[in-house]
């Protein structure tokens, strides 16, 4: 499929979505001809995601990034999302040849030096995995929601990603986080204990924190960088290096 095709077929799309439910939405990805991948960091959108398909459109697979630093709640929930859904979630690991060299080049917490070392952490532990989550899918579901930071906040339901020549499909783009938890509290879903101690948007254990009374929900991902717009590269392009403040080279969460 030619980039403009793609483009074309993602706005088509983009309009479609807009009116249905989030079960309509997913049944909607779910008939189309294509292999659908959700991929979830089991954070409280994911989760509404992954018990809405579930419960209505089963064709989608389900997988997740097991980086190796997860917090003990999360890899904890990925079973019990499992056993309560029916369902399986394909779990894809950093290969022990690139951490290895990662290490070897930055050192094993290399990332709070730089974000050049931070962007390649992710990259090893997040973005190769990714690609081998994706193989064969034509469509990429996730959770982004406009809410969560300013540099999501013109996310649309559907939008085509050049670098990997598919669609990726936003379905609670334009629920706010009040509506998440309403759906959490109705269904019953099974969320992440974290949240209710003050982690919103929940990563790898080193790299994430409580956040602060009035800080934005992605505040505490990388909290030592500056950059407000600091993103894994899951859903960028391309990160642009910002150094790190010096006085936090070796962070400690609040």
């Amino acid at each position: 499929m030619s980039v403009h095709d793609l483009a074309a077929e993602a706005a088509l799309l983009d309009r479609q979505l807009a009116p249905l439910s989030l079960a309509e939405r997913l049944a909607l990805v779910g008939s189309l001809d294509g292999r659908a991948v959700f991929t979830t960091s089991l954070g409280i959108e994911d989760q509404v995601i992954t018990a809405a398909i579930g419960g209505h459109c089963r064709s989608i697979a389900v997988a997740t990034l097991e980086t190796g630093r997860l917090f003990a709640a999360t890899l904890a929930l990925i079973d019990e999302t499992e056993a309560a859904y029916g369902l399986e979630i394909a779990r894809f690991h950093p290969e022990k040849a690139d951490v290895d060299a990662y290490a070897a080049q930055y050192g094993l917490n290399g990332f709070y030096d730089s974000v050049e070392a931070r962007h390649a952490c992710c990259g090893v532990r997040k973005v190769k995995p990714l690609a081998r989550a994706l193989e064969g899918a034509r469509f990429w579901i996730t959770g982004l929601r406009r809410g969560q930071s300013g540099n999501r906040a013109d996310t649309p339901f559907a939008e085509a990603d050049l670098d990997r020549g598919l669609i990726k499909i936003n379905p609670l783009a334009d629920w706010d986080i009040e509506t998440v938890k309403a759906y959490v509290a109705e269904h019953d879903v099974p969320v992440n204990p974290l949240h209710a101690r003050g982690y919103p948007s929940i990563g790898c254990e080193p790299c994430t924190r409580a956040i602060k009374p009035g800080e934005p929900e992605r505040a505490g991902r990388w909290w030592w960088e500056n950059d407000m717009k600091r993103e894994c590269g899951l859903h960028v392009a391309e990160a642009t290096p910002i150094a790190a403040r010096p006085a936090e080279k070796i962070p400690t969460p609040a």
